[in-house]
């Protein structure tokens, strides 16, 4: 059985997020985002190293409303989602532009560090469930580095 895949998207959130509302009244976040180059991409003969990109990402509904107080310029995120194309008018012009619009929304657990609230969970503890609810830490690693969202 295969794996289902979805597009993702990940980077640093480059503006401040912005959330507005739909003609429908639906909550919309929006967000430049940004892309470093990957450090493979890096030349190592002096010439200049390849600039970071800017795309703009969009979120809907009360997922809107939740990354908006939950992100800041200068987070890290990963995003799954897909690119939507769309095309306008400008000053008589047809201009066209792509967006990332995500379903699912979070930091980059590479980059940032958080705590996780679950005081709203109902369901039973992981340890309850006959699984290990605290696995040893990674050599290295220190479990108790946190930052509050």
């Amino acid at each position: 059985m295969a794996i289902p895949t979805h597009e993702s998207l990940s980077g640093f959130i480059a503006s401040d997020p912005q959330l507005t509302f739909t003609s429908k009244g639906d909550a919309r976040f929006y967000a430049k985002v940004g892309q470093r180059p990957h450090p493979a991409a890096e030349s190592s003969d002096g010439a200049e190293k390849p600039a970071a990109t800017f795309h703009d990402l969009v979120m809907y509904r009360k997922s809107a409303e939740r990354a908006y107080v939950q992100f800041a310029k200068g987070d890290n995120f990963v995003a799954e989602g897909y690119v939507h194309p769309y095309e306008y008018d400008k000053d008589g012009q047809t201009v066209s532009g792509e967006e990332f619009v995500a379903r699912k929304l979070g930091h980059d657990v590479a980059r940032s560090a958080y705590t996780v609230d679950r005081s709203r969970r109902h369901a039973t503890p992981v340890a309850d469930q006959g699984m290990d609810a605290s696995p040893p830490a990674r050599p290295g690693t220190d479990r108790a580095r946190t930052v509050t969202l």
